[in-house]
C-alpha cells in the first residue's frame, strides 16, 4: 500500500507533492521488546511537504550535491586525477574528486537505513520523549542530514521538527560513531488531540536537500505497551551528541 506524508505542525497538513518524500511504502516491523533496529528497507521517495521549513542546504550540510530521487549509492567514486578516489554520494551522485580523507565532504555518503542502526528509547525525563540513537555501521563517514521524518504505524502526517534545535553544521558520524534526536510524543497538559498508541515506527532519513529522499529508511522497533503520541508530535534535528537534546 503506497501512502502520501506531509508535514504536521500543530495542524493537519495532509497535501503531498513533488519528487521529495513523495509516497511512503512502509514495511512495519512486529511488536516487540526492547528497542533494536529491525534493518534497513526499501523505500519509494518520501513526500516533499506543504509546510516544510525552508532550509539553506549549503549552510546546514556544509557541502552541495543532488539527489538521485529512489536510489543510493555510496560506493563506487570515479578515479580523480592524480589517483584518488571521490565516493561521496548525494542521494545518488558520486563525487569525481577526492582529497584521499575519508571525512572530507566528497567522500562521506548520506546516513540512511543501509549503513546505520537506529534504537529508540523512551525518557523517563524529560516526560513524554523518546530518543532515537542511529549508529553508523559502515565503512565510511556518513552525513545525517536535516533532522529524522517519522511514521508510526498507518498515520498520513508526519511531524515537523523545532527550528531551534538546528545544529550549525551537518551531523557526520565516523564509523562506530552514533548521532541522536529527540522526540516529543505528547503535550504534558494533555492540549495535544489525536492521541493515539503507535507500535510500529519507520524512520525516513533525507537528502541533500530539505525533505529530498536519503535512501533507505529504518523499521525500528518499540517497547510491548507501544508509545503514545498525539498532535503535538514533534522532533529535533539530527544531533552530534545526546547531551545536546537531554533537556530538550
Amino acid at each position: 500500500m503506497r501512502n502520501r506524508l506531509t508535514l504536521r505542525t500543530r495542524t493537519p497538513l495532509l497535501a503531498a507533492a513533488g519528487a521529495a518524500l513523495a509516497a511512503l511504502a512502509l514495511t512495519a516491523c512486529d511488536n516487540g521488546t526492547g528497542t533494536k533496529d529491525e534493518g534497513a528497507v526499501r523505500h519509494t521517495p518520501a513526500a516533499s511537504v506543504s509546510g516544510a521549513p525552508s532550509t539553506d542546504a549549503n549552510t546546514q550540510q556544509g557541502s552541495t550535491g543532488s539527489v538521485a530521487h529512489g536510489t543510493q549509492t555510496s560506493a563506487g567514486g570515479h578515479r580523480a586525477t592524480g589517483g584518488t578516489e571521490g565516493t561521496h554520494a548525494s542521494g545518488g551522485s558520486v563525487g569525481s574528486k577526492g582529497s584521499g580523507k575519508p571525512s572530507d565532504p566528497e567522500n562521506r555518503v548520506l546516513c540512511n537505513g543501509s549503513n546505520t542502526k537506529v534504537t529508540a528509547q523512551v525518557l523517563s525525563r524529560p516526560l513524554n520523549h523518546m530518543m532515537l540513537t542511529v549508529k553508523n555501521t559502515g565503512s565510511k563517514y556518513c552525513d545525517l542530514t536535516y533532522y529524522p521524518v517519522l511514521r508510526f504505524g498507518g498515520m498520513q502526517w508526519a511531524p515537523g521538527a523545532d527550528e531551534s534545535t538546528k545544529p550549525q553544521a551537518v551531523t557526520t558520524l565516523a564509523p562506530g560513531e552514533s548521532g541522536y534526536a529527540g522526540v516529543l510524543l505528547s503535550a504534558a497538559d494533555g492540549s495535544g488531540d489525536g492521541g493515539q498508541t503507535g507500535h510500529k515506527l519507520t524512520v525516513y532519513f533525507q537528502g541533500m536537500t530539505p525533505n529530498s529522499d536519503g535512501g533507505a529508511t529504518a523499521n525500528v522497533t518499540l517497547p510491548a505497551k507501544g508509545v503514545y503520541y498525539d498532535s503535538s508530535l514533534k522532533v529535533t534535528y539530527w544531533q552530534q551528541n545526546a547531551s545536546d537534546i537531554a533537556n530538550w
